[in-house]
């Protein structure tokens, strides 16, 4: 195809079959590439570094692009009160309690209940020998684990994983009206559920500090949130605590199995786990693209940008740009450096990057250990959605030592 005719919002069919493929080529040949729309694709590590770098210029407030998008919709409501949306002050304001709850001991006191769920789930699958990997691991660690910290109950996963996807699907480029009513339902049901939660937990003081992060976050109503504030934090840490980490999982097990060596490698080196988890992170970004509005008129390279225009920042090109990864189409878990942007950059960091971390470890350094082999049935199923790269479905069969 004609790559300067590339239009985001209606890619071509094969398009997520064969992303990178496209990403590569605009990276090459249309790096600051202007969408019909008129918004910009970045593909070029360089520039989407300096876009993450200057808030003060690139704003996350996605007020004008939602409103545009979701109207007057509950939608509207979550995607421009969650942290990750706003810009400071009111960012400052909330991603500090946030760094308050996700603090290096708390985190670490997690650890032991990963272990726990990791091997529970271990025990079903040396059982079964033939299973979805995605319903019987990926998906439930992140889900049972960011439950734990908020309090939810695990029997309610199902549920929160439901919304989660028709929350978070709504973030697509492209938005059918069913998309938009769905995803509203979601926000709306979400809001009750968690409201019934914290009355729960107001009314029952005892168990709060047997959850450290919603106690905290339930604290801070009145005075840091209010409470439309504190039940959107809750919905965006149950939906990006476990959509992102349930695939990177996923594609971390795939890429492992499709590199054999790999595989070998971490079973026989396990100290490499913190450069294998990086490549994974890297060689499949589980969010592709992130977004920022231009405050002023601006340059990127030799391109001027003017206010207002939205850009869209492609982290799996990003990723994979050779003028900062050697032979970055290669997965390799000895990589190092390996400054991927799979976490973001800058004040936006991912603020559960060290239980996400942790929960790869666990995962993967159990599953290397407990089975010889890990085989895929057939070819893992890849979900239609541009801005997260999910497996659907994946279907294993493991041998033991």
């Amino acid at each position: 195809m004609n790559i300067e005719s590339f239009d985001l919002y209606n890619p071509p069919m094969d398009f997520i079959d064969h992303v990178y493929k496209y990403y590569k080529l605009l990276r090459e040949k249309s790096p600051i590439h202007k969408n019909p729309d008129g918004s910009y694709v970045l593909t070029t590590y360089k520039e989407i570094v300096s876009v993450y770098r200057n808030f003060k210029i690139w704003s996350s407030d996605k007020k004008i692009d939602f409103g545009a998008k979701f109207g007057a919709s509950p939608l509207f409501e979550h995607h421009t009160t969650s942290v990750v949306f706003v810009d400071p002050p009111n960012h400052t304001r909330i991603r500090k309690i946030f760094q308050q709850a996700f603090t290096p001991k708390s985190i670490r006191g997690l650890e032991k209940d990963i272990i726990n769920l990791v091997d529970s789930y271990l025990i079903t699958m040396h059982e079964k020998k033939k299973f979805d990997f995605v319903s019987d691991f990926s998906f439930r660690l992140p889900v049972d684990v960011v439950c734990s910290v908020l309090g939810i109950p695990s029997e309610d996963r199902q549920l929160i994983r439901d919304w989660a996807h028709k929350i978070l699907g709504a973030l697509e480029p492209k938005l059918t009206p069913k998309q938009l009513d769905e995803g509203s339902t979601a926000v709306v049901n979400f809001k009750q559920y968690l409201k019934d939660q914290i009355r729960f937990r107001k009314t029952h003081k005892d168990i709060n500090n047997a959850h450290e992060i919603l106690s905290f976050l339930i604290e801070a109503e009145g005075l840091e949130l209010s409470e439309t504030e504190l039940l959107h934090q809750c919905i965006f840490m149950l939906n990006a605590g476990h959509e992102t980490s349930t695939n990177m999982l996923s594609h971390g097990l795939n890429e492992l199995i499709n590199h054999g060596d790999q595989f070998k490698l971490l079973q026989k080196e396990p100290e490499r786990i913190d450069t294998a988890i990086d490549e994974i992170l890297r060689f499949q970004p589980p969010i592709q693209i992130n977004n920022r509005r231009c405050l002023e008129t601006t340059m990127l390279e030799n391109v001027t940008i003017p206010e207002g225009t939205p850009v869209h920042m492609i982290i799996a090109g990003a990723n994979r740009d050779p003028s900062q990864f050697f032979e970055p189409e290669i997965f390799n878990i000895s990589r190092s450096p390996n400054r991927h942007l799979s976490f973001g950059l800058g004040i936006h960091i991912c603020a559960g990057i060290n239980l996400a971390r942790l929960e790869a470890k666990v995962a993967f350094l159990r599953l290397m250990s407990s089975f010889k082999e890990i085989n895929l049935l057939k070819k893992p199923t890849i979900a239609k959605r541009i801005r997260f790269r999910e497996i659907k479905e994946m279907q294993v069969e493991v041998s033991s030592f």
